[in-house]
């Protein structure tokens, strides 16, 4: 789930872990139909050795993604008609089965895009696969492939608003792309230097190198860029970034290598805070810095071309495709930097999930504030209005109910939430530490 889960609510002991499945997964169901109600998710006997569910991470489109408690990725729900969607799955139909990494270390959270998936493992290494524009080259400096990327003029970047026709144009653009571009390469041709400049997809995962000593901690996977937390706080990014999805101050097209997004460093105290965004320029490794209070990230979300980042004080910042108020800072205009979302400033908030045109924040006190794109209903205000400001969601149902964690689909939103009451008196119950 994306998010963070908060507080000390002891559940009770379960004695099996079940996972279930609903909706459009054309391999796990009959003549390719949505499953309209929950059905219980068998692993495979090759699985199954003493192994069990420890997390399920949701799947691109049209296969679904979970994590075994031994630390194995597991997927299925593709059929081999779905393309792209079926070898980001590891060819995995109907049946759950181990997705091969080129590591034995165990898997600690996993991310899936439209058609890249990323993984981290226990040792603080980041694969990546999938569509060949969202795999890093080994580069961690930041530099752009000469060719394959745009920026925009000194006079437009200074500028925010994006045209309406300027995005209807690239989107047009970005699906002809992909039609012209689904060449698979294999492990076999990728191993032997086999692929060719019109090779687009890649199934051989690859490590995601950020610099020598640098653990990564998180990924999250948007439409088509990809970031990474760092052990110390820091945000890398790559992929497509027309809209500024990957904060670099411009809609440069194309990152080919992960590149340091500008750091941040807070200023002030108590409500009123500012940031400065400083550009990184050289690779920082763990032994030339350090966390310190008020100057790290904690948190990442990707939605389908924008971000969300929470630092360690609290503070939400969102960059990148602003059509429908999905960054929160009052307008429609794409944000080419990463920016406070000053609205709600006085917030200190937990955890972000960002999805396709809406974005889902919840704050230390289990509040749920949402903003952006509400066409199906996904930011639950109970109405289909758009939202280009955090608003506090205080429907019925969320009355009396702390918020734990909260995750983003393309057009839908989930929050795992809890009765307050039975909170505040589980917390009381709990043994005083010494």
């Amino acid at each position: 789930m994306n998010g963070n889960i908060v507080g000390k609510v002891p559940i009770g002991e379960c004695k099996a872990t079940v996972v279930y499945m609903s909706g459009y997964l054309p391999g796990a169901a009959s003549e390719k139909s949505p499953i309209l109600s929950p059905v219980p998710v068998r692993l495979s006997a090759a699985v199954h050795g003493g192994d069990s569910w420890k997390d399920v991470c949701g799947g691109g489109c049209g296969f679904a993604m979970a994590i075994s408690e031994k630390g194995k990725l597991i997927t299925w729900g593709s059929t081999d008609d779905e393309g792209q969607s079926y070898v980001a799955s590891g060819k995995h139909g109907e049946t759950p089965e181990p997705f091969p990494l080129p590591t034995e270390a165990p898997v600690v959270q996993a991310s899936s895009g439209w058609a890249h998936c990323a993984v981290v493992t226990e040792t603080g290494e980041a694969f990546t696969w999938g569509w060949k524009e969202c795999i890093p080259s080994k580069d961690p400096v930041g530099k752009q492939q000469s060719g394959s990327s745009e920026q925009v003029s000194p006079a437009s970047q200074g500028s925010n608003a994006a045209s309406g026709t300027t995005l209807q144009n690239e989107n047009q653009k970005v699906g002809e792309e992909s039609v012209k571009r689904r060449r698979v390469s294999t492990a076999k041709d990728e191993t032997e230097g086999h692929t060719s400049g019109g090779d687009f997809f890649a199934t051989t995962p690859s490590l995601v190198s950020v610099g020598l000593g640098v653990r990564i901690t998180s990924v999250a996977t948007g439409g088509r860029h990809t970031l990474a937390l760092s052990d110390l706080g820091q945000i890398w990014g790559w992929g497509y970034g027309g809209e500024g999805q990957l904060g670099l101050g411009s809609r440069i097209k194309m990152v080919s290598s992960p590149h340091l997004i500008p750091c941040l460093e807070s200023i002030g105290s108590g409500k009123e805070r500012s940031f400065i965004l400083h550009q990184g320029g050289t690779t920082t490794t763990s032994a030339q810095a350090s966390r310190e209070p008020g100057q790290y990230i904690k948190a990442i979300s990707c939605g389908g071309r924008h971000s969300a980042a929470i630092t360690d004080a609290g503070g939400l910042i969102t960059f990148g495709w602003g059509l429908y108020g999905q960054c929160g800072h009052g307008n429609t205009n794409d944000q080419l930097r990463p920016m406070a979302v000053s609205e709600v400033k006085s917030v200190r908030m937990e955890s972000v999930a960002a999805g396709l045109w809406h974005t889902i924040c919840i704050s230390s006190d289990g509040k749920v504030y949402a903003f952006g794109g509400n066409q199906f209903g996904q930011l639950g205000t109970g109405t289909d209005h758009a939202e280009i400001l955090p608003r506090l969601l205080d429907g019925q149902n969320l009355e009396g109910k702390h918020a734990k964690a909260v995750s983003c689909g393309a057009r839908h939103s989930a929050v795992l939430a809890g009765m307050l009451f039975q909170m505040l008196m589980a917390e009381r119950d709990l043994p005083k530490s010494n």
